[in-house]
């Protein structure tokens, strides 16, 4: 794979579901299922694979420490991993520029990105600023798989 086309292919596949995979401060590695999809990164645009974690996660005390991360969906058979360095977005980790609306539209985009919807978006924010949620944003330095 040469880009996140076939990765994001995936997504429908099984709802987004991911393994995402960190380094825990031992250096071994911490997998967690996540659901996962691709969006356009808020300031530069480009495509990068996204997921969402509670602001208690584990996975994102490791990210803080050592912000790189692999992704991988699967449907059936077929599978795709993207693994890169890390940006993080969220109330305790803000980007210069992005305010508190701007998270909740990107929280939202990431979301339906991983194949969510929501009945009730106005719940949904309020949920997510409780769990004080941050976006993780993957920009892609190695792509493998098999999608075809």
């Amino acid at each position: 794979m040469t880009d996140l086309t076939d990765f994001s292919r995936l997504v429908d596949g099984d709802h987004g579901l991911a393994v995402a995979s960190t380094f825990r401060p031992d250096g071994t590695i911490r997998s967690s299922v996540v659901n996962a999809g691709v969006l356009e990164h808020p300031v530069s645009g480009r495509p990068v694979v996204s997921f969402v974690v509670r602001g208690d996660a584990r996975k994102l005390t490791d990210l803080r420490a050592r912000p790189y991360a692999s992704v991988v969906l699967r449907a059936g058979w077929r599978w795709a991993s993207a693994d890169g360095p890390v940006e993080l977005v969220g109330p305790d980790d803000p980007i210069p520029g992005f305010d508190a609306e701007d998270l909740r539209i990107l929280l939202r985009f990431a979301f339906a990105a991983a194949g969510g919807t929501h009945d009730d978006w106005p719940t949904y924010d309020r949920v997510m600023a409780e769990e004080r949620r941050t976006v993780v944003l993957v920009t892609p330095d190695r792509l493998a798989g098999n999608p075809s």
